[in-house]
């Protein structure tokens, strides 16, 4: 089988830092494929490589056939990218900045037009396209800088943390036009998320990176069918107490503390739960809400990483805009 993406023994190093340790990845064409991973974990690296913007320490990647190295130019004008950080011109109106891109693009003036009404038709924009950018809403920015990356017919899609400060509506309509591109673009499409709904919800699968390395990779459905068993929730009056107090019991495989509340990975929650209660009557600790689920990819992130990915991702600045402004300076 050809990839679409495939990367053999990846490696970057600055200096004594190495950010990404031998990654290997083999992406299918047409496939919506998340990498996941606490800020500095390797992954916006491993995307810059795949996007010719830092070229490798060690090892090789070919992306739409085209070598990293060797052939980048051709790399970059099979890709698309939308970056984290704002990149479009609010001084000019959204058809302007599509023309703008389509020029660098060396897209044919004779199929410019049309080209622009379709994108622009998928992102529901034709109607805003003659207004100034300034006055559209971040959500309708996101949906142009969509648009605006699919002008040139590329065969992958980099999408950098695609609905990060969005409203819950304006994420929901970006993930549904993310849908829309697989199904009438033929495109492949790369995404990175600190959202784990996101990553569930849209991807056929992903790569966990921690620590410059891939730890887990499968289908969100197999990565939480692999965790065995099921999550007590629990906020109390005194966590931490509690904590030390179900450990000393050993009713639970793993207890974590996420949000200001427990969670205890256990199996046969509904026989474990009954102790549980048991030890708060004992120790004096009254509990304020308790609840039962199935395991989700916060259960597979702190399972593989030992932290919740909200706690290990900071506000410093991230993502393919960073790596690029740490070149240019």
């Amino acid at each position: 089988m050809s990839y679409i993406i495939e990367t053999s023994d990846l490696v970057k190093r600055f200096g004594n830092l190495t950010a990404v340790d031998r990654i290997n990845l083999r992406v299918e064409k047409g496939e919506i494929f998340g990498l996941l991973g606490p800020n500095g974990a390797g992954k916006s690296t491993t995307i810059s490589m795949l996007c010719t913007i830092l070229r490798p320490t060690s090892g090789t990647a070919t992306v739409n056939g085209f070598d990293i190295v060797r052939q980048a130019a051709r790399v970059r004008k099979s890709i698309g990218i939308v970056f984290q950080d704002p990149s479009i011109d609010d001084k000019l109106t959204g058809r302007e900045n599509m023309e703008m891109h389509a020029d660098l693009y060396d897209v044919p003036r004779d199929v410019m037009r049309s080209r622009i009404n379709e994108v622009l038709q998928l992102v529901e924009l034709n109607d805003r396209a003659s207004d100034m950018v300034s006055t559209y809403s971040g959500g309708m920015r996101r949906r142009l800088e969509i648009a605006r990356s699919l002008i040139h017919y590329p065969g992958v899609l980099f999408l950098d943390e695609p609905t990060i400060g969005l409203d819950p509506q304006s994420r929901d309509h970006i993930w549904n036009y993310i849908r829309e591109l697989k199904k009438q673009e033929d495109i492949s499409i790369i995404l990175t998320t600190h959202y784990m709904d996101e990553a569930d919800r849209l991807c056929d699968r992903i790569a966990i990176i921690d620590k410059s390395r891939i730890v887990a990779l499968d289908s969100p459905h197999n990565l939480k069918e692999q965790l065995e068993g099921e999550t007590i929730v629990i906020n109390s009056k005194d966590n931490d107490l509690f904590a030390s107090k179900l450990a000393m019991a050993g009713l639970a495989d793993k207890i974590s503390t996420v949000d200001e509340g427990l969670n205890l990975s256990v199996k046969n929650a509904h026989t474990v739960l009954p102790r549980v209660v048991e030890v708060a009557a004992a120790n004096g600790i009254y509990i304020e809400s308790i609840s039962l689920r199935e395991p989700d990819l916060d259960d597979v992130f702190m399972h593989y990483t030992g932290r919740n990915i909200r706690q290990s991702s900071g506000k410093e600045l991230s993502g393919m805009a960073a790596i690029m402004r740490r070149r240019i300076r």
